[in-house]
């Protein structure tokens, strides 16, 4: 009797090889920063020289490709912050470092921003999610520093501070990103003193009609 055939099976992890990986984000990177937020799978598909059914096989559909963006661009933005959080400074000088190295690099690189906190989160539930989660952990790292390094006592105030000094600067970047014509330096500028005001509690002092708290 003869032998049955053995089939035959693909190679673990045939086209998906990390060096063929990165080839497929960086054209998708050179096309959304060409033609921003609207880049279509087939021109990354092209300018990758692949098909779309093979980019699809690297990253499993469009939701894969953009959360693997995601992180290849939004991880080495968080520990550039974070870097700045925890460096040994005064709170003046550690916040203004923060600001000026999340806005200069969101500004930067516009059109990928636009691509992931746009349209990305807008059609993929995984990746708005995923940015969410981001964005919550820096606030959760943000009180940490609050109450070890400036010893806020309160750990609710630590948390409530943290997370609202994120949520504002990351709300004055999109402000900016709409304002080109306003000076990086003076969105520093303030931002900076609304940061280390948020968190001191102190109001500024040319606030019109500020009343003494109790």
């Amino acid at each position: 009797m003869a032998s049955r055939p053995v089939p035959q099976t693909a190679p673990a992890g045939r086209g998906r090889s990390p060096a063929r990986r990165r080839a497929i984000l960086d054209a998708a990177d050179r096309v959304i920063q060409r033609d921003g937020p609207d880049a279509s799978m087939s021109a990354i598909a092209a300018e990758a020289g692949i098909s779309k059914p093979i980019l699809y096989r690297h990253f499993g559909d469009k939701s894969g490709l953009y959360r693997a963006l995601a992180q290849r661009h939004v991880d080495p933005l968080m520990e550039r912050v974070r870097g700045e959080l925890h460096a040994g400074s005064s709170l003046r000088v550690r916040t203004r470092a923060t600001v000026g190295a999340y806005l200069g690099m969101i500004r930067g690189n516009l059109n990928l921003y636009r691509f992931l906190m746009d349209r990305a989160t807008s059609e993929d539930p995984r990746t708005r999610g995923d940015l969410g989660m981001m964005v919550r952990r820096l606030g959760e790292e943000l009180a940490g520093v609050l109450r070890d390094d400036l010893r806020v006592a309160d750990p609710v105030r630590a948390q409530i501070t943290a997370h609202a000094v994120v949520g504002m600067v990351q709300a004055a970047g999109e402000w900016w990103l709409e304002h080109p014509e306003v000076a990086a330096e003076a969105v520093v500028d303030d931002l900076t003193s609304a940061v280390v005001g948020a968190i001191t509690g102190h109001r500024p002092a040319q606030e019109p009609g500020a009343q003494k708290r109790v």
